[in-house]
């Protein structure tokens, strides 16, 4: 199997998705020199705080000096265009285009400068209470499919999050099958398979399970008997 996500669903009452260009969004002046554009209004984002931060000028502010204290906050920056320079506890920090900069602790104080005119910094933030999903494993653990030890590792991590993840069970099992440890993967399947009995039918076709199916209780699992 390629990829382990599900397709998202969809249905006459989800709400539409929203496609925009940062240029699109209304620029507010300040605070200080820089422009603030409301992303999370914008979109009416409601799963975490982002916003975006242009400079007119080198030398102007594009993040401006704070700490995320009281409010708890983890701090996500991302330099989308030009070039700045943070300052974090007093370490500076060279951030050109493409830079992620990431503040875990709330009591840190941030400040960033634009180095080049119409710096644009994204910002996103929330207190740490996000649990990632379970993909975000079976992903890693795909990557790493010629090292099993180092993906069955990734796949328990994820199971101590996820112990109902599907999408790790199925991972799980189509690991152990081309590793040739047919009792572990037929086991992993089956509780794949009462997550969700639908994936039968990708399971009856998965080249990774050919092996496993020979298996007459596997084959009767498939087969619906």
């Amino acid at each position: 199997m390629d990829a382990r996500a599900q397709p998202c669903q969809s249905g006459p009452h989800a709400t539409p998705p929203r496609v925009i260009s940062l240029d699109d969004i209304e620029h507010v002046p300040g605070p200080d020199t820089l422009t603030w554009l409301p992303v999370r209004a914008t979109l009416g984002l409601r799963a975490f705080g982002t916003n975006a931060y242009v400079a007119g000028h080198a030398g102007d502010d594009v993040v401006e000096p704070h700490t995320e204290s009281p409010a708890d906050h983890e701090e996500l920056y991302f330099v989308a265009r030009g070039h700045a320079r943070f300052t974090i506890d007093g370490a500076e920090h060279d951030a050109p285009a493409g830079t992620y900069v990431f503040i875990p602790d709330p009591e840190s104080h941030r400040h960033a400068v634009a180095l080049e005119a119409g710096t644009t910094v994204l910002s996103f933030g929330g207190p740490p209470t996000f649990i990632p999903s379970a993909w975000e494993w079976t992903f890693r653990a795909v990557a790493q499919r010629d090292h099993p030890q180092a993906a069955r590792a990734i796949i328990d991590d994820g199971l101590e999050v996820h112990p109902d993840g599907v999408g790790l069970y199925y991972e799980l099992a189509c690991l152990e099958a081309v590793s040739g440890n047919a009792d572990a993967a037929a086991s992993a399947l089956r509780r794949a398979l009462d997550l969700r009995p639908g994936l039968a039918a990708h399971a009856a076709a998965d080249p990774d399970l050919a092996r496993l199916r020979e298996r007459p209780d596997v084959a009767a699992w498939l087969s619906g008997h």
